[in-house]
């Protein structure tokens, strides 16, 4: 038998007290305890109860008193019932020796009820107490039973509560041990009634913070409908996690605040020095507060903490091991991928450039061009010598990585004019392309300071390349053929400083490309504008087209090259980083702040919201700090953050990141109300925006049904005070430098909520899918999208114009990213663009869904999701093979399948997890 020992408990407030638990030995004996509150639980697999001790002794284990002081008393005139709690845990899948030990401990001291303690609080009031009905504080009990999934374990808890306790519907927890426990879930057994309290969350420690922990049943609960019982407690739950905005964020705490960048710089070191972005300079999101000690006052700067040691993340927000695994795996991996440059760029003390591509090819595993290895020789000699070839010789698995898609089955298609306009529509970054409406093109950049509004793309050159195709440009005109990649406003402003830049120096200019959808059903590029800033002396504005003499052909393959080099920052610091990953910060934050965890917005979009402030917070110590691998690899260099805060501030804006509104806005689609999603494509062979349109409506028709569902009557809407107070902290703080824009939506009716809801899922899961997973895929191969160029084009009177003409091939590759440089962004496109093993996808949503909601209603709509994405993968796989749509497929062509729904593990481009994970 085991005893829990004696229990204080003031049943009129929340404060809890209890001495340990010990195991009774075999002697009986008297107890005596005076009549002051002091309660005792005897457990045993024959008999439980729940008794007052009473003034005078008696000789069993049970005391009762002789009248009923306190209300829970009175279960002995009204009769009593027994609760059964079934607690899964969640034990670590790999320990260390003396992790194991302690494991063991743990182990025996939750035998012993000395691990954890529950207690249930009724959704019924207590008339005497005026909050919800408490049981007795009980311990979780006797060794775990043995479950299929070795990662759990299972331990009971018995409770004998009044026959009119009412309904369980909430369960406050304290870990009684000195390290936190992740708890799985809690599953009450009430009469024939089986209520769940999920819980995917860890239980700190008491020594940690006294307070208990609070769980509320799986069903979700609007605000004015929470029962009486409970109301207290999901006030007091949200203020818990909301934090004072004061004190440095500990590991173990749930704190959920917001702060500006101020963590990307070390204004202590010269070249560390960048400026705080979320002002009215540099207006940028908010990101999750973790209060370290600033280091500098002007500018308020955070410290970095130390190199090894990692930003704060609320707990239940930090990966789970397998995530973690993999991750460090992909870091590791780099490690070597990077090894033969780094120690080669070391040898020689500079790194080393691309000098033939046969360079690039040897990067590769050996299904591109490399025989099975033979045995390597650096002819160093001597202890290191043998040191470098035993690492030359270890095989392609660790030193080489794997042949992106874009080269697998063709090596030469990102030569072709025809694969540099495909991937504008169904590449990784096919989020920019606009329909070109009038010419001339004109700048909205201040002519005082950047010259002349009008490009230098005039209807005469494009008259003249239209007329190649067979068409005019009228008839272009009117057949919306013709479109633009125009990184000309966003760029220029910054061509001088990057220019300038003296640590690895990089070169670039502000682009414009214009194309032609051809009747052939291709994405033709006609000319490309480079501009830098404009001087007196010099001419500022270059056009190049595609030639038939040799000079011309090199030209325009470096012209194209700076395209997709200026094509692949916009990519990672606007479209990807800020949209999706910044963007999305600030709604995970209110959401939890704002909204209960019983709150049906808050079960609706928790899935999409797991481990995005993971993996931010480490973007932030590692990529796009201050000399991280953003920086020192990507055009914008120490200037990159500043230019997607500048892309924020004039393009961002939260009704236009929905796919149908951003397809207008680029003149992409039109408006249609009898089309589905109410747009129609102006090209239909746009695989992201068709695969992405019938993604898009499955999420709407989802969000549609569920709130309505919880949503039905009148004003509901505007009288929930938590979604209200949710969408203001959205505008007002999480969004702050944008607060007063006028295109917020408003919050009144179910379709607000709806289409608010529906931007919110589909950035977190389609949109970051679509730019994100083809990252190594399309970047994977150097020259097919260089993250920088190293030099300008050469003109007649430039100093390197006599070696461009002798040996424009070494001209080229010697433009691009040397081989350390190539090879750090290779292992970082690779590790993003990695599922892992533990990813949840967007149709499997039933699957995660469906263990919460006891409402069969609501389980339909997520059946009927999940359903959905079936019937889109298989009609995505049918345009796969449709010869006519020539930017699916073709001779030696990857098919577009980023916005297919499955996916295994590791690097496919394909599959659309729930969230922003990676």
């Amino acid at each position: 038998m085991f005893v829990a020992s004696p229990v204080k408990t003031n049943f009129h407030g929340v404060g809890l007290v209890r001495s340990p638990a010990f195991p009774v030995l075999s002697r009986r004996r008297h107890h005596r305890v005076p009549l002051s509150g002091q309660v005792r639980a005897v457990i045993s697999r024959e008999e439980k109860a729940v008794d007052q001790e009473g003034e005078k002794s008696v000789n069993r284990s049970l005391v009762t008193s002789s009248s009923p002081a306190f209300p829970w008393q009175r279960s002995k005139y009204m009769g009593s019932k027994t609760v059964v709690a079934v607690v899964k845990i969640r034990k670590k899948m790999r320990e260390k020796l003396t992790e194991r030990f302690e494991h063991q401990l743990e182990l025996l001291m939750k035998a012993i009820g000395q691990g954890m303690l529950i207690q249930l609080v009724s959704e019924e009031i207590d008339p005497e107490s005026g909050s919800g009905r408490r049981s007795l504080e009980t311990p979780v009990l006797g060794l775990p039973k043995a479950r299929n999934d070795p990662r759990y374990l299972e331990f009971t808890a018995n409770f004998t509560v009044p026959t009119d306790f009412g309904k369980p519907g909430a369960i406050l927890v304290t870990n009684l041990l000195s390290t936190e426990i992740c708890l799985s879930e809690i599953i009450i057994h009430d009469d024939n009634d089986t209520i769940l309290f999920p819980g995917n969350t860890w239980i700190h420690s008491r020594n940690d913070n006294p307070q208990a922990r609070i769980l509320f049943r799986s069903q979700p609960c609007l605000p004015s409908k929470t029962p009486a019982g409970i109301k207290e407690l999901r006030e007091k739950d949200l203020l818990s996690v909301r934090g004072t905005g004061k004190g440095e964020r500990k590991p173990h705490e749930r704190i959920f605040d917001y702060d500006v960048y101020n963590d990307l710089g070390d204004p202590r070191i010269k070249d560390r020095v960048r400026p705080v972005l979320g002002n009215p300079d540099m207006p940028y999101p908010r990101r999750c507060r973790s209060g370290r000690p600033l280091i500098s006052r002007d500018p308020p700067c955070e410290s970095r903490g130390k190199e090894k040691e990692e930003f704060y993340v609320p707990r239940d927000e930090v990966f789970d091991e397998i995530k973690r695994d993999t991750f460090t795996a992909g870091r590791f991996k780099a490690l070597f991928h990077n090894l033969v440059p780094s120690i080669a760029a070391a040898l020689s003390n500079l790194d080393i450039p691309f000098t033939c591509f046969s360079d690039i090819d040897r990067l590769y595993k050996c299904d591109i061009v490399l025989r099975p290895t033979e045995p390597k020789n650096t002819g160093l000699g001597g202890f290191f010598g043998g040191f470098v070839d035993g690492i030359l010789n270890v095989g392609e698995t660790l030193l080489k990585y794997d042949t992106p898609a874009v080269i697998k089955w063709d090596r030469f298609a990102w030569l072709r004019d025809n694969e540099f306009g495909r991937q504008a529509l169904a590449g990784v970054n096919p989020v920019n392309i606009e329909l070109l409406k009038e010419l001339p093109i004109r700048s909205k950049l201040d002519p005082a300071i950047y010259g002349s509004p009008e490009s230098a793309l005039t209807e005469e050159i494009i008259a003249r390349e239209v007329q190649h195709y067979g068409m005019t440009i009228e008839q272009a005109f009117e057949e919306k053929r013709l479109f633009l990649l125009d990184y000309h406003d966003m760029l220029l402003p910054f061509v001088e400083k990057i220019n300038s830049l003296k640590e690895d120096p990089r070169k670039t200019y502000a682009s414009r490309t214009v194309f032609l959808y051809s009747k052939t059903g291709a994405l033709r590029p006609l000319a490309i504008e480079l501009s830098l800033p404009p001087t007196s002396e010099n001419e500022n504005k270059f056009v190049y087209a595609h030639g038939h003499d040799a000079t011309t052909h090199w030209m325009w393959k470096l012209a194209k090259a700076h395209v997709c080099s200026n094509d692949a920052g916009v990519h990672q610091l606007v479209n990807h980083w800020l949209r999706t990953h910044a963007a999305m910060e600030p709604y995970i934050i209110a959401t939890n702040r704002q909204l209960s965890t019983m709150h049906p917005v808050y079960k609706l979009l928790h899935p999409h919201m797991r481990y995005t402030l993971e993996i931010n917070a480490r973007a932030r110590k590692s990529l796009i700090n201050g000399g991280g691998i953003i920086e020192s690899c990507f055009t914008p260099g120490k200037y990159a953050m500043e230019l997607s805060s500048a892309a924020y501030k004039s393009m961002w804006r939260f009704d236009m990141e929905g796919l149908p509104a951003d397809l207008v806005r680029r003149g992409m689609a039109e408006e249609d109300s009898s089309a589905e999603c109410g747009v129609k494509l102006v090209i239909e062979d746009y695989p992201y925006a068709s695969d992405g349109l019938l993604i898009w409506k499955a999420i709407k028709d989802l969000v549609e049904s569920y709130v309505k569902h919880f949503y039905s009557e009148p004003k509901s809407i505007t009288s929930d005070f938590e979604l209200q107070a949710w969408w203001d902290e959205i505008k007002n703080k999480g969004h702050y430098d944008k607060k007063d824009e006028p295109w917020w939506p408003k919050l009144n009716t179910t379709q607000d909520l709806s289409d608010i809801l529906t931007n919110m899922i589909w950035i977190a899961s389609g949109q970051h899918a679509a730019i994100n997973f083809g990252q190594y895929p399309f970047g994977g191969y150097v020259p097919n999208r260089p993250t920088l160029l190293r030099k300008l084009i050469p003109h007649e009177d430039d100093p390197d114009y006599e070696m461009f003409m002798r040996n424009p091939q070494y001209s080229f590759l010697s433009s691009l990213p040397t081989q350390l440089q190539a090879t750090k962004v290779m292992a970082v496109q690779e590790t993003l663009s990695t599922h892992s093993p533990d990813e949840e996808y967007l149709i499997d949503l039933r699957e995660v869904q469906r263990r919460w909601f006891q409402d069969e209603e609501v389980v339909k709509y997520f059946n009927k999701f999940s359903e959905e994405l079936e019937e889109i993968e298989k009609k995505i796989n049918q345009r796969n093979k449709d010869k006519k749509l020539k930017n699916r497929t073709g001779a030696g062509m990857p098919p577009y399948e980023l916005l297919l729904p499955t996916s295994p593990h590791g690097v496919t481009g394909r599959g659309i997890p729930n969230s922003i994970s990676i």
